[in-house]
């Protein structure tokens, strides 16, 4: 059951927010669908979730537009939270439940799983959800989006403002997921958690695609490779090998920019006669490198 955008265009009064895009995302796959603020996401993410309609072109899920039923078995997090603060944690996750159609002995199985896993030892039946840290009210909101199972689950910014253990507890969760089937489409400023969980992305810009596929060929083709190297180095003999572009000293040794693989052995050839290297390493550059330059550092 995979997601297909197909030739989707959303104008607002005459101003273009996504532009003539096209996507398919796998089953059972996590996609990283990344931007800098204004780029096109959320509005493609509300265009999925047929809050709004799309000015021309049609969104499919295993092959038929999304209505009401199939909504049923979507699942949503806004980067935005969304949660009704005066709720107890059980009032909360059992109205959301009641939402997707599920009864309150599929509810209760559901919650108390979440909630175990999420070490949410809180009086469910007394504590309010706006009284909880923003870590505990994140959590709430996912097993709000997750309750019933979701074939299609997305994720806007799920990890904001999180700390790095709440961090690892939810992203756990969201490859727990992956595994049982759950196809995922997510977005994220942090590079890092997007190149963990993702295989394949798109990086969008005023609208559009400025780059998409998986992210080890997205690497390749960047054209860039780096030459890490830890250890006593004479970095001055180095820079003047043929094919080094430019020389970074770091604490732990230096990073060559290459033009070549074969400028890597030219390099290899030469410090193996040194006395003392710790690590010799050729390396792809970051995808926040490559975010950066497609983005160009400005709102997308």
């Amino acid at each position: 059951m995979s997601l297909e955008i197909k030739n989707i265009t959303k104008e607002f009064n005459k101003k273009i927010a996504v532009h003539n895009l096209n996507l398919t995302v796998p089953t059972g796959e996590v996609f990283g669908f990344l931007g800098a603020n204004g780029a096109g996401k959320t509005t493609t993410f509300r265009m999925i979730l047929d809050l709004i309609k799309p000015t021309s072109g049609i969104i499919l899920w295993d092959g038929k537009p999304i209505n009401y039923k199939i909504k049923n078995r979507i699942g949503y997090l806004p980067e935005e939270r969304g949660l009704y603060p005066n709720m107890t944690i059980e009032e909360e996750i059992l109205y959301f439940g009641r939402l997707k159609k599920l009864n309150r002995a599929e509810i209760v199985s559901e919650m108390k799983y979440w909630l175990d896993r999420f070490e949410i030892a809180e009086n469910i039946k007394k504590k309010k959800v706006g009284s909880l840290s923003k870590g505990n009210q994140q959590k709430i909101q996912l097993i709000t989006a997750i309750i019933n199972k979701p074939d299609l689950l997305i994720l806007d910014e799920p990890f904001s403002g999180l700390d790095p253990v709440n961090v690892e507890m939810l992203k756990s969760a969201v490859k727990d997921l992956q595994k049982n089937g759950t196809t995922i489409v997510f977005s994220s400023h942090r590079m890092d958690h997007v190149e963990e969980l993702c295989e394949n992305i798109c990086i969008m810009k005023h609208g559009q695609p400025v780059v998409s596929g998986k992210i080890k060929d997205i690497k390749n083709n960047f054209g860039k490779k780096y030459v890490v190297i830890h250890g006593l180095i004479d970095d001055s003999r180095i820079a003047s090998i043929s094919g080094v572009k430019d020389v970074q000293k770091n604490k732990n040794g230096i990073t060559l920019s290459i033009e070549s693989k074969e400028t890597a052995r030219k390099i290899f050839s030469y410090i193996k006669e040194m006395d003392f290297v710790e690590k010799f390493s050729v390396e792809d550059p970051s995808l926040q490198e490559i975010f950066i330059a497609k983005v160009g550092g400005k709102n997308g």
